[in-house]
């Protein structure tokens, strides 16, 4: 494997090998701004196969709003969200965030326009990943998500990060100290929201493609 001084070489690394070809243009395999807010919950620990069972129940149930969320009785809810597992923990931490996004931004168009990653993380069961992929995917803020892909890959090229954190600046700063070498790369103008939202999949896509390094 070559080696890398920067985040900007692997991301060229990463878009040498032509992996997000048949995924959606921000990778996230879905577009609905609150499928994705509530996948990114649902998600922690365990696959997303499990969490596409989930939202499927959810929009059979016409659950997919704040305030159904809210009223619907609590065994309906966690019977729906079963394929995600840990489904009693999840389904009270969902109803409890969307109560609170209801009294702070009242609906939650608002809330994706602003909301904070300090306000996320101030909610229960709510992490640094996913906090950063709400902001990232649902709310199309310019946040980095990382994960065990990231730190997994930079080890193979000899990095060794201390914290979510320490990984996610090194990730951060190399995307932007050369924003226009990735326009020039991408050969057209590219957000940098959209940057983080591919960046992050060509990681995921190509660790799971590459699982033995």
């Amino acid at each position: 494997m070559n080696s890398i001084s920067n985040s900007y070489e692997l991301l060229k690394f990463l878009k040498e090998q032509n992996l997000l070809e048949d995924e959606p243009i921000n990778w996230w395999p879905n577009d609905n701004d609150f499928e994705i807010f509530l996948g990114s919950i649902l998600t922690q620990n365990t696959k997303w196969t499990n969490v596409e069972k989930s939202l499927e129940n959810l929009r059979n149930l016409d659950l997919l709003s704040l305030e159904n969320l809210i009223e619907v009785d609590n065994e309906i809810l966690i019977n729906a969200i079963t394929p995600s597992g840990f489904k009693n923990q999840k389904s009270l931490r969902i109803k409890q965030i969307c109560k609170n996004i209801i009294e702070d931004f009242e609906y939650f168009e608002i809330f994706c326009k602003n909301v904070s990653r300090q306000w996320l993380l101030a909610q229960k069961g709510i992490g640094p990943e996913t906090a950063d992929a709400i902001m990232c995917y649902a709310c199309k803020q310019d946040y980095m998500v990382v994960d065990k892909y990231s730190a997994k890959l930079l080890s193979r090229f000899g990095y060794e990060f201390e914290s979510y954190e320490e990984l996610q600046e090194w990730l951060v700063y190399g995307i932007n100290e050369n924003y226009d070498k990735i326009s020039k790369l991408y050969g057209y103008e590219i957000s940098l929201n959209r940057i983080y939202c591919r960046f992050h999949g060509k990681i995921v896509e190509y660790m799971k493609q590459n699982p033995k390094g």
